[in-house]
């Protein structure tokens, strides 16, 4: 009896070893019944069989041993797409229903050997198949488990930020009344100004965490264009960050044309972000160099400083989400951050249609790098409802 047979006579037999295993995987199993534990498997049996006996020639066979099986976007989800969508959302970890394949491939060819008893030649041709479409499967259930899993993070962290901002809106709005009053005495009122500061941070995080989830989820980083002068943007930023590292000096330098189409609140957030990683990771006592300058088609700006060189390592993907400059190293005053400062300034900065670059050597110190065309060709982002936070960036990049 060829295998395709046998699998399409012996479906059950093999089904109620499938529901046997899928009641040992861990606890979320223990919570489904019976149905939910067969889930698609009958469906994935009946594709199994199907590819059996579709005619493969040696070159279709060596695409699906690479993982190149013939799919095309237009395709409904197929058996073991769907499977791996649902023990994604039962609960089960990619290694318990990675298992539930290893465990159906052996039950399969153990029930067909004990039926015929001896395998021929085209039977082991058929195993061939066999264990090609069993990979096949595996790839489709990893690929939509982990896509559909890591939009269930990225949603958690969309609505986690969304949600913190009321809130967070509260006190800050609080405190700021209490500070305005001009009443409070101490120790009032450096307690006062603790919670102010710290509920801006922490409205500053909410909005990373937004900003990261929509470049993940596909609407990008919003943008709001409109003709600025970048010089003035770019030294508000300096001012603020001045302010925030007392200690350090800036030595900022621009030179021709800096007008252009940009978003003035979202590139004072990429320098401010850039400055305030040449504070925290600049030489002690080496001041920052800031230069703007302004050229036929675009604009550079470059934040200077030297000190500890970010080895070539963690130069790679430096721009990566959850990313720091120099991991492992004490934690700094204003460590709070996320590492999403560099990821959303990249995100930015790509939507201006724009390049920032890193450099980082002993001798020359570290330059980040920012490249922006004056007139972004780049459609423009639908609008967004802007933050207390971001309605005073942007009055401050306007001014």
């Amino acid at each position: 009896m060829r295998l395709a047979e046998f699998i399409e006579t012996s479906s059950e037999p093999i089904l109620i070893e499938w529901v046997a295993f899928a009641k040992s995987c861990g606890p979320a199993a223990k919570l489904m019944d019976e149905a939910a534990l067969r889930d698609h498997a009958s469906e994935m049996l009946r594709a199994i069989v199907i590819d059996l006996r579709s005619p493969q020639s040696s070159l279709e066979q060596s695409e699906k041993a690479k993982g190149n099986a013939d799919s095309r976007p237009a395709d409904p989800d197929t058996a073991a797409e769907v499977h791996g969508a649902a023990r994604a959302w039962s609960g089960f970890t990619i290694g318990e229903m990675v298992s539930e394949y290893r465990a159906l491939r052996s039950s399969v060819v153990r029930l067909w050997v004990k039926s015929c008893g001896t395998l021929t030649g085209a039977d082991l041709d058929d195993v061939v198949r066999f264990n090609e479409a069993i990979d096949q499967s595996i790839a489709e259930s990893i690929t939509r488990y982990s896509t559909d899993l890591d939009h269930s993070k990225e949603m958690f962290l969309a609505v986690l930020g969304h949600d913190l901002r009321t809130p967070l809106g509260a006190v800050l709005m609080s405190s700021q009344f209490m500070l305005d009053t001009g009443e409070l005495i101490e120790p009032n009122l450096t307690l006062t100004k603790r919670i102010a500061h710290s509920a801006r941070r922490m409205n500053e995080m909410a909005d990373d965490l937004l900003d990261f989830t929509r470049s993940q989820l596909g609407s990008g980083v919003p943008i709001v264009r409109a003709r600025i002068d970048i010089t003035r943007t770019l030294r508000h930023a300096v001012d603020e960050v001045e302010a925030a590292f007392p200690g350090r000096t800036f030595e900022m330098r621009a030179t021709g044309d800096s007008e252009g189409v940009w978003d003035g609140a979202r590139m004072s957030q990429v320098f401010v972000n850039l400055l305030s990683n040449a504070a925290q990771h600049g030489a002690a006592g080496s001041p920052i160099g800031v230069q703007l300058l302004g050229e036929d088609e675009e604009i550079v700006v470059i934040v200077h400083n030297f000190g500890a060189v970010i080895p070539p390592s963690a130069l790679f993907g430096i721009f990566s989400p959850f990313k720091r400059l120099t991991p492992g190293a004490p934690v700094s005053h204003d460590a709070s951050n996320l590492g999403l400062g560099l990821f959303i300034a990249d995100r930015i900065v790509k939507a201006h249609s724009g390049i920032i670059d890193v450099t980082s050597s002993f001798e020359e110190g570290t330059s980040f790098i920012v490249r922006l065309p004056r007139d972004s060709k780049a459609p423009p982002a639908p609008l967004r409802a802007t933050s207390r936070t971001d309605r005073r960036a942007r009055q401050r990049a306007e001014d």
